[in-house]
């Protein structure tokens, strides 16, 4: 069997590999450094905000609809926060950029742990995104064109999304558009050996089950996996064996390190129009 690479880490290390905010100094700073844009995009008249997706929980989205009227192809974007914080609010900066390209995009939240287990966040996540795959042509989104985006834990909650049976679920077997993942966690086994486990309560069996690395891949759509070239060696091995899931199964995803950029850096491409971010975007929106 073939060793992974973070066997025989110290904790330290498990930390500095695997836990983004250790790799970052002051990392709630380019949260901040956002918060002017993300402000005006809570203000706008556009935002339809907190629409449930289930009756209870943190299961809700909003909404940032572009000038015009629809339909427009459309972006869901599942935010990161290693399945335990965060919170659809603070990116609502994700839509600026696309709104200007006549996107309509969905930021999402999700219930996180400890309050559920990681089945419970998964479940909550792609109940988000039957809600979009469902309900978006009533509010001017074209069904035919959803591409689906997350960032950190996000994105492996995207991972998620392309791993799953969507006929079974009574909706077209290949939904999206177009997948973007950026900066994420694939396997969570690793999660395991770093303090963020305090709350996540993760055990073997619930990282078998959701460990998109080796899931079968149910959605075969254009799908870009990104990157920042300064994160932690082993964190952007993460991105390159899920490249390489991919490959295996007859995919051929883009791949991008984008160099210069860290775990939380990186969302600021989001408001760059010449950015990796949204050079992969421009591919699948």
């Amino acid at each position: 069997m073939t060793e992974m690479p973070w066997a025989g880490l110290t904790a330290d290390e498990a930390e500095a590999q695997y836990n983004p905010q250790r790799s970052v100094p002051n990392s709630p700073q380019y949260g901040a450094r956002r918060a002017p844009q993300n402000e005006a995009a809570l203000a706008s008249p556009r935002r339809t905000a907190e629409i449930a997706f289930a009756p209870t929980g943190l299961n809700t989205l909003d909404l940032y609809a572009p000038e015009g009227s629809g339909p427009w192809p459309v972006f869901a974007f599942i935010h990161g926060g290693y399945w335990r914080a965060q919170d659809k609010r603070n990116f609502a900066f994700t839509a600026t950029e696309l709104n200007k390209r006549g996107v309509l995009v969905a930021v999402l939240n999700y219930d996180l742990c400890p309050v559920v287990t990681l089945d419970g966040t998964v479940s909550s996540a792609l109940a988000g995104v039957e809600w979009v795959l469902r309900h978006i042509a009533a509010h001017g989104g074209d069904p035919a064109r959803i591409s689906i985006g997350g960032h950190s834990a996000g994105a492996h909650l995207v991972a998620a999304a392309l791993a799953t049976d969507w006929a079974a679920r009574g909706l077209p077997a290949e939904p999206f558009s177009g997948a973007l993942l950026v900066s994420g966690i694939y396997d969570p086994r690793p999660a395991m050996l770093t303090t963020v486990d305090a709350e996540l309560h993760l055990t073997p069996e619930l990282c078998a089950r959701h460990n998109y690395e080796v899931a079968p891949l149910r959605c075969h759509c254009p799908t870009w996996v990104v990157v920042g070239g300064d994160e932690p060696v082993l964190w952007i091995e993460h991105s390159l064996r899920y490249a390489q899931h991919l490959w295996r199964q007859g995919q051929k995803p883009g791949l991008l390190v984008s160099p210069g950029f860290h775990h939380f850096d990186i969302l600021d491409q989001y408001l760059d129009p010449a950015s990796d971010t949204h050079r992969a975007l421009r591919d699948l929106v």
